[in-house]
């Protein structure tokens, strides 16, 4: 007799390190949680054994020509693991037979396994969904049972790499001047000049870019300044890289006619809830911009390119002297609530996971965190959710040898060339 009873349910719960019931951890930090087991009848049960794992994954494919009339399909994948552990919280190691011996009854209800297992504390990746990859990390339960096939469960967790924006580097101004002459038959006109300055590199998800720039027009025609935040994720794979680059938020300056000049004091541009920068995984890098052009009819734009890092410790009001009143705010915005679905073996479609109903109740805030040492800026578990939830935004895209790349064209129009 194997037991008459039938497994109801097998679900992975974590110990959330913080008030926002949504599990985040850090390198260092101790992952624990309880594996429920709820159970109609008694079964018989060989072993109940977790594995948790965290990696980052990289993989495309690209079509090559071999000859006349063939085509081949190259692979490019590329893994990197960050942790791996395993334990049995009931029965043995072993359990590829079908022996009676060494089987533990569970009886009639609902039972739970602790625990618990400490990340490295060297650097991880912080958790991410990208168009060529991802940085996973997952807790999965197996149920084995003598003549059935094993139960299994994945639950995903989310880590942060943490980037403090109060660090000398990402404090300090970027600032940059560009000029721009065009030419047309028989006459030159005068040049289209563009500075333009933000006071640091750093910044964290719901605040403001405040953009101080300068567009002088002595050219014939009327053109119209812009700003726009890019995102560029980068996926390495057997001495190649793919490119891609995402539109994250943009805003349009006045039309500016012959002869006119127009000054930003501080216009400013938010940034939404986004994936922390990626700066020390080897095959994935997700890296952030802020451009600031001039969009010239009928001719190539004049762009300046000032590098941002997106971090997950914000300003410190003592930390700049124009501390932003949105800076603030992302310290006290409240959690977002958030649901991890229970990833199965094989991943399902987007539309199988998510309905509308289940993405719009996660949006549901929870009450603010008051315990700050441990805690995020409210956009970040934004960010968590849209990355779980939304479907994948366009992308455009380059793929070409390792660093030999060029951005060309609008940011109307992005265009690459290798």
């Amino acid at each position: 007799n194997h037991g008459a009873g039938k497994v109801k349910s097998l679900t992975i719960s974590f110990d959330c390190l913080n008030d926002s019931n949504v599990p985040v951890y850090s390198s260092g930090d101790t992952v624990s949680g309880r594996v429920s087991l709820e159970v109609t009848g008694e079964i018989r049960v060989k072993s109940l054994k977790i594995h948790a794992r965290g990696h980052a994954k990289v993989r495309w494919t690209e079509s090559r020509n071999a000859g006349s009339n063939t085509a081949y399909t190259q692979n490019y994948t590329e893994e990197v693991e960050y942790f791996h552990h395993k334990d049995t919280l009931i029965g043995h190691e072993r359990d590829d037979d079908n022996s009676e011996e060494g089987l533990h009854t569970i009886h009639s209800g609902r039972h739970e396994y602790a625990f618990s297992f400490e990340l490295p504390q060297t650097p991880l990746a912080t958790s991410f969904e990208g168009r060529h990859g991802s940085v996973r990390y997952w807790v999965k339960a197996e149920l084995h049972r003598p003549w059935f096939l094993p139960v299994k469960l994945k639950k995903e967790f989310t880590v942060f790499e943490h980037i403090d924006i109060n660090t000398p580097s990402l404090l300090s101004p970027q600032a940059g001047t560009k000029e721009k002459t065009l030419c047309c038959w028989f006459c030159t006109s005068g040049p289209i000049s563009l500075s333009a300055k933000i006071e640091r590199k750093g910044y964290t998800p719901g605040e403001s870019i405040q953009i101080f720039a300068e567009i002088e027009n002595c050219s014939s025609r009327v053109v119209v300044p812009k700003a726009a935040i890019y995102q560029t994720q980068a996926f390495y794979a057997k001495g190649k890289m793919k490119e891609v680059k995402q539109l994250v938020a943009s805003l349009r300056g006045d039309s500016l006619s012959s002869g006119k000049t127009e000054t930003w004091n501080g216009k400013q541009l938010k940034i939404p809830p986004v994936s922390p920068s990626i700066l020390d995984c080897s095959i994935i890098r997700v890296e952030y911009s802020l451009m600031v052009y001039v969009d010239i009819p009928g001719a190539m734009d004049l762009f300046l390119n000032l590098p941002l890092v997106i971090g997950t410790i914000p300003l410190h009001p003592f930390g700049s002297r124009t501390s932003s009143v949105s800076s603030q705010c992302s310290m006290n915005m409240n959690w977002l609530g958030l649901t991890l679905p229970e990833r199965p073996e094989a991943p399902p479609s987007y539309a199988e996971v998510v309905t509308e109903e289940q993405r719009q109740s996660s949006l549901a805030p929870l009450g603010a965190c008051d315990d700050f040492e441990r805690a995020l800026p409210g956009p970040l578990f934004a960010y968590i959710q849209e990355f779980r939830f939304l479907p994948p935004p366009l992308y455009s895209e380059v793929c070409t040898s390792i660093y030999n790349y060029e951005f060309t064209g609008s940011p109307n129009s992005v265009m690459w060339n290798k």
